[in-house]
């Protein structure tokens, strides 16, 4: 069953699901805006997947399939704390007739709602997920060691699979590209990626080399000394705000800027 959503406003979107007698729908808490007084909420820890293996274990599966089914509980929430994600789920399930709820990301910008249709899995950066149908599994994804720790973000992702819909949100204005248009390899600010299709090759490099004009790229740049590279051909959502460059400018407003006229490698963060 698709869900039927329409993405209202402009500087600071949210999405309005429809749902019909009997559909849920699932989001990442502190994700929920209002709801129509038919629609019941429930808070779990487990993801939508770990749920249908509750029902099974609960009928059939005896002691064995409860242990089985608190260790996958227990697993899935060991990710999202090493993730720095919710450690619970809302879901909202319509009861009764149709009813609406409303969902928004955090940050000021724009919101997306992605069509999976069980071939390719999605990828997005932390705290992107704002609510999905729960036909849609969520999990943490890792991009490996060497690109995590060089880039400082990337290393860490949200994994989206199965069939539904699942909305997105990011800072800023979206755009969308494909590497394969650009003969088949991007290169952006490591913050600019918010998500992208099963297939890209999501990898970081550092900005130049240890010559003197890598030097003046990671110093004076406001760069820092890595750039996220996406290779191959498939979808990229990118935004043109980043956490970080909004954070300076709040700290900037505040009086406490701390990153000076070099920005790049000599910035640092109040607190």
């Amino acid at each position: 069953m698709t869900l039927q959503q329409e993405i209202v406003g402009n500087a600071m979107q949210m999405a309005v699901v429809n749902l019909q007698p009997g559909q849920t729908v699932y989001c990442e808490a502190g994700k929920f805006l209002f709801k129509t007084t038919n629609v019941t909420m429930e808070t779990r820890l487990s993801g939508p997947s770990n749920n249908g293996g509750q029902q099974q274990g609960g009928s059939g599966g005896g002691m064995g399939g409860l242990l089985r089914q608190a260790m996958g509980t227990a697993m899935q929430v060991g990710q999202r704390m090493l993730a720095g994600e919710s450690l619970a789920f809302q879901y909202f399930t319509s009861q009764g007739g149709q009813g609406t709820v409303g969902f928004a990301g955090v940050l000021p910008g724009e919101m997306r709602a992605l069509e999976l249709d069980g071939t390719r899995a999605w990828f997005a950066e932390k705290d992107a997920f704002v609510a999905a149908e729960s036909t849609v599994d969520f999990g943490i994804a890792f991009a490996g060691g060497r690109t995590g720790m060089s880039g400082g973000e990337g290393f860490i992702l949200e994994k989206f699979t199965g069939y539904g819909t699942v909305i997105i949100a990011g800072a800023g204005n979206f755009i969308d590209l494909n590497p394969a248009d650009f003969g088949g390899r991007i290169e952006v600010d490591t913050g600019c990626v918010v998500a992208f299709e099963e297939g890209i090759q999501y990898g970081v490099q550092r900005v130049g080399g240890l010559n003197r004009q890598g030097i003046m790229n990671a110093v004076f740049g406001g760069e820092g000394l890595s750039l996220a590279t996406l290779e191959g051909n498939g979808r990229v959502i990118l935004q043109s705000l980043t956490i970080e460059s909004l954070a300076n400018a709040l700290k900037k407003a505040q009086g406490g800027d701390k990153q000076g006229p070099t920005g790049g490698l000599f910035s640092t963060h109040a607190g």
